[in-house]
């Protein structure tokens, strides 16, 4: 993998667009980049590892940290585009991140999704798309390079320090970094799958073994005392004799139980037959007392009919007097019916009478009757007279409706000539009112074209001042933050003067007896130095250091807090300093500087508001006024045409009137003679025809009281005669014998019941057994009785014993062949887990027969560290001039900890073995530097040999001499023979006489930028 070309638009501390060629750099083979702290030269790391990876570098992908810059304007989107050669393919990678941007329409900003796109040059079609989508490019980087991003890191940028920290590191983090770089899992997934195994291995025999035991405990309940005879083994789930110790107690306890089960069959019989002698003896004397019973029953019976017969033989006579009485009933009814109707009728009759002329009270139907007839003749001739008071009544409602015709056109006529008085006045008004209203509109316009100025120059006012205050403010915290670093500053360094003073008291804390000094050599400590008063220890100066950092972080934050308000200040003036329009109410000098106070366009603002909503009230109503003077203006003619229809109508009206008084007068003289004494002629009707009703009723009565009386005399003929050939010498004694259909049920039933009773009784007195029965002495079947239940019980008790054994054994049975079954299904189950178990055993180093207690997967990254051991030590000796040399070790180490990511150094001078922690500072950078070169080739060919054309080291070059510096540039320089270009990340000086080609980022106000420097000759 090769770069080419870098380039970075508002990225980090780049506010601006700035290009990177590595193609320039690349060409002498190894380049420097450099720059002051904070100057942005990580940051162009970090561009490479998101073009590819969509991500920064993890030690530095904090979260919420933004990766757009702080300077860059609001227009300019932040963006990187990487181009690149990879697997034979020359590609192009462009991603932006989720960013802010200024809202497209309206005030504010909204946030725009992140973007990629993938390109690829091809010499025939030149640029050519591939995709848009974030998963599809991920995928293809990650196939061509074939490394993750925590590889892509360790392997193509370098970072030393943690290198050194893994020279000197235990084994299990030295095992984290080679798994994350190798990517082990698969190996820890392993152990974990068969440690799974294992365990599920295990669960499933305790389960069977738990299983079975709990058969056992079934096999005991249901043994009941036969359990007893030989004891439960005491085995645990897992132990391997557990099963055969159940299956041979359970044979016992099926012995026993077979031996109860033939005792309980001998009891059983023995009380069956006792129980069926008792029960012959039982039913015998319930028979015998049956019959004596009876037989007392049947006497007791027949004395109580003799003493209801005479009863008996009144019921019977009542009941045949009763059924003759029946005969004579209809006719009493009938006479009855008759009675009732002749009271009725001379009811009727009287209150007719009544309402009568006392000349009539007297009289009969036939007169009655004819004093009707002439009365409906008399009203007859009220027709004529009732279709003459109906057209006088019209004649009334006709002359009421010419009259108020006529006041209504005379109202009409004032009130037309009223209005058309004040007619001019009123119509000059409305047309005023029109072109007022016109006016208004017109001015309403201009005012707010002037308004939105003027409020936009208030805002900006009230933001200026605002801004002026945070201004001061900011102004204020920036000078405490300088002063703030400052003072963290002057404190680390003089926290770090004072370690270093006593450093050698801290080196002779980590001495041991016999162990050789990482300084001098020597195993003898004879003098070790010790720590005099206000010694500080390295967490102190480290502590000191955070802390300057910590206060150069809030000076830049303060500075940047700063720098903002004065961008947002300038924005304001500018606003305030706008145009005011042709208000002249402004000064134009004083506008354009942008210091017009608030007081006055709050004045200005008011003003512009009041007039603008009176004349946009006022110009609202023009429609309103046009419409009110055309609807005035059809109003008048109106009423014009309006007075002169009722003007015509009047002249016709006048002829009308004098027709309806002539016909009026002729009918009144008509209906005087037909009304007579009433009010009117329907009142003279009516009163005949109340009259004649009243005649009819009461005729209707005399003839209806002489019919009644006719067929009272009839029913009472009818009566006599009935009562006579029933047997009764009047109708009366017919009359009390009667009985209702209840009343003669209730006799029927009472002589049925005694005839039933005297029949049933001399039956039962004819019955032989129940008389032979009652000679013999009294019968005792409580005796019996008690004895049956005896045997019963016993016949009970023998049958549920010989139930419960033979449950018992049955259950017996089939839990011991649950049992066998289980016992043979442990077995398999009991052979997978001692294979699973020792697999497990020995891929986590716990078995025995792991000699090095090592893991799986610490055994291949052992070998994988053993592979970049042996890389490293081919630059390791250039750079050491062949003292040093890196080896693996598997040794275990003390404390019981497990063996295999051990790592020592040889020294050739000395010719001992010794751990990487003894190396002094300038050894371990040069150390570390070759392990990092080593686990770059090892990491390459892991994944599958690609091509890896540029490196970055990043730092750590400060500790080394001049001799050391060369030899290891030599080596670095000894990479472009397999065609590598190396990135030094220094702040060393004498690097940059060193290195020609060089890359310089500078840190300027407004974002840093990048200068190209090569053979001495600086390009921008």
């Amino acid at each position: 993998m090769r770069l080419h070309r870098l380039t970075l638009t508002a990225f980090g501390p780049f506010g601006t667009t700035q290009e990177v060629d590595f193609d320039a750099l690349s060409s002498a083979g190894l380049f420097l980049l450099h720059g002051p702290t904070g100057a942005g030269k990580t940051s162009i790391l970090d561009a490479v590892c998101y073009a590819l990876y969509a991500a920064v570098p993890g030690a530095r992908q904090s979260p919420g940290a933004p990766l757009r810059s702080d300077h860059a304007p609001a227009g300019l989107p932040t963006e990187v585009r990487l181009e690149l050669t990879v697997g034979g393919r020359r590609l192009e990678v462009t991603r932006r991140p989720a960013q802010p941007r200024p809202k497209k329409r309206g005030g504010g900003v909204t946030t725009e999704k992140a973007q990629s796109w993938l390109r690829e040059y091809r010499p025939e079609d030149g640029w050519q798309g591939l995709s848009r989508s974030h998963q599809e490019i991920g995928e293809e980087i990650s196939q061509l390079i074939g490394m993750s991003r925590e590889q892509f890191c360790q392997v193509v940028l370098l970072p030393q320090g943690d290198f050194a920290r893994f020279l000197r590191a235990d084994a299990e983090a030295r095992g984290k970094l080679l798994g994350r770089l190798f990517d082990t899992r698969r190996f820890a997934a392993v152990e974990e799958r068969l440690a799974e195994l294992r365990r599920a291995a295990e669960a499933r025999v305790r389960t069977a073994d738990e299983q079975i035991l709990a058969l056992a405990q079934r096999i005991a309940q249901a043994a009941g005392p036969a359990a007893a005879e030989a004891e439960l083994p005491e085995d645990r789930p897992g132990e391997p004799g557990l099963a055969e110790g159940v299956l041979e107690w359970a044979a016992v306890a099926r012995s026993g139980a077979r031996e109860r089960l033939g005792i309980a069959r001998s009891v059983l019989a023995e009380a069956e037959r006792r129980n069926d002698d008792a029960r012959g003896a039982l039913d015998a004397a319930r028979e015998l007392a049956r019959l004596q019973q009876r037989y007392a029953e049947t006497r007791r019976r027949a004395a109580g009919l003799e003493e209801r017969r005479a009863e008996y033989d009144r019921c019977r006579e009542q009941l045949a007097r009763a059924r003759k009485a029946d005969l004579v009933a209809p006719a009493l009814e009938l006479r009855d019916e008759a009675d009732r109707a002749h009271r009725a009728a001379g009811e009727a009759r009287g209150r007719a009478r009544a309402s009568l002329p006392p000349e009539l009270a007297d009289a009969g139907a036939e007169q009655l009757a004819e004093r009707e007839r002439e009365l409906r003749a008399e009203l007859g001739a009220l027709d004529a007279a009732h279709r003459a008071e109906r057209r006088s009544r019209e004649i009334d409602t006709e002359r009421a409706r010419v009259d108020r015709q006529s006041g209504a056109d005379d109202e009409l006529i004032r009130e037309t000539a009223d209005w058309l008085a004040g007619w001019d006045t009123v119509h000059q008004e409305l047309r005023s009112r029109v072109e007022r209203a016109q006016e208004a509109a017109t001015r309403a316009e201009q005012l707010a074209g002037l308004l939105a100025p003027a409020r936009r120059r208030l805002e900006a006012a009230r933001r200026r001042d605002a801004l002026t205050e945070q201004k001061a403010q900011a102004e204020v915290a920036l000078t405490t933050a300088r002063e703030r670093a400052v003072a963290a500053h002057e404190t680390w360094l003089g926290l770090r003067e004072r370690r270093l003073k006593g450093i050698a008291a801290e080196l002779a804390v980590q001495l041991v007896d016999g162990v050789a000094c990482t300084v001098c050599g020597s195993a003898d400590h004879p003098e070790p130095a010790r720590a005099g008063d206000g010694h500080v220890d390295r967490a102190t100066e480290e502590a000191a250091l955070a802390a300057h950092r910590r206060a150069e972080e809030a000076r830049a934050e303060a500075e940047r807090h700063l720098g903002l308000i004065g961008e947002r200040l300038d924005a304001a003036l500018a606003a305030v300093a706008e145009a005011p329009g042709d208000t002249d109410d402004t000064d134009d000098t004083t506008g354009r500087t942008g210091t017009v106070p608030v007081t006055a366009l709050d004045d200005l603002v008011a003003r512009l508001t009041r007039e603008h909503t009176d004349a946009h009230r006022l110009a609202a109503g023009t429609h309103a006024a046009q419409e009110t003077l055309a609807a005035a203006e059809r109003e008048h003619l109106e009423r014009l045409g309006a007075r002169q229809r009722a003007e015509s109508r009047a002249a016709a009206r006048t002829s009308e009137r004098e027709a309806l008084d002539r016909e009026q007068s002729a009918l009144e003289a008509e209906l005087a003679e037909a009304r007579g004494a009433s009010d009117s002629v329907a009142a003279r009707a009516a009163l005949l025809e109340r009259r004649a009703g009243l005649l009819a009723d009461a005729a209707e009565t005399v003839r209806a009281e002489r019919r009644a009386d006719r067929q009272r005399k009839e029913a009472d003929g009818r009566l006599a005669d009935a009562a006579f050939r029933a047997g009764f010498d009047t109708p009366q004694a017919a009359a009390a014998k009667l009985l209702d259909d209840t009343a003669q049920r209730e006799l029927q039933h009472r002589i049925d019941a005694w005839q039933a009773e005297a029949a049933a009784v001399a039956d039962r007195l004819a019955e032989t057994d129940a008389r032979e029965a009652a000679e013999r002495p009294p019968a005792a079947p409580d005796t019996a009785q008690a004895a049956y239940h005896r045997s019963a019980r016993e016949l009970r008790e023998g049958a549920t014993a010989l139930a419960a054994a033979q449950e018992r054994c049955t259950e017996l049975d089939r839990l011991s062949r649950r049992a066998e079954d289980e016992v043979r299904a442990l077995g398999p189950l009991r052979q997978e887990y001692t294979r699973v178990a020792r697999l497990a055993g020995l891929t986590a180093g716990t078995s025995a027969d792991n000699e090095r207690k090592m893991r799986l997967e610490a055994y291949v990254l052992a070998a994988r560290l053993e592979q970049v051991a042996a890389a490293a030590t081919a630059r390791l000796r250039r750079m050491s001039s062949g003292r040093y040399t890196l080896v693996h070790s598997d040794a275990r180490s003390g404390g019981g900890r497990r063996a295999g990511l051990g790592l020592h150094v040889v020294d050739s001078w000395t010719g001992r073995e010794r751990d990487t922690a003894t190396l002094s500072g300038g050894e371990t950078f040069f150390a570390s530097l070759a392990l990092a070169l080593g686990l770059a080739d090892v990491v390459t060919d892991e994944a599958g040999g690609v091509r890896l054309d540029t490196l970055f080291i990043d730092e750590g070059f400060g500790s080394l001499d001049d001799q050391t510096l060369d030899e290891v540039l030599d080596v670095l320089d000894s990479l472009r023979e397999r065609d590598r270009s190396v990135g030094i990340v220094s702040h060393v000086a004498d690097l940059r006489r060193r290195i020609p080609a060089q890359l310089e980022v500078v840190k300027e106000r407004d974002g840093s930028a990048v200068r190209h420097r090569a053979t001495g000759t600086l390009s921008g």
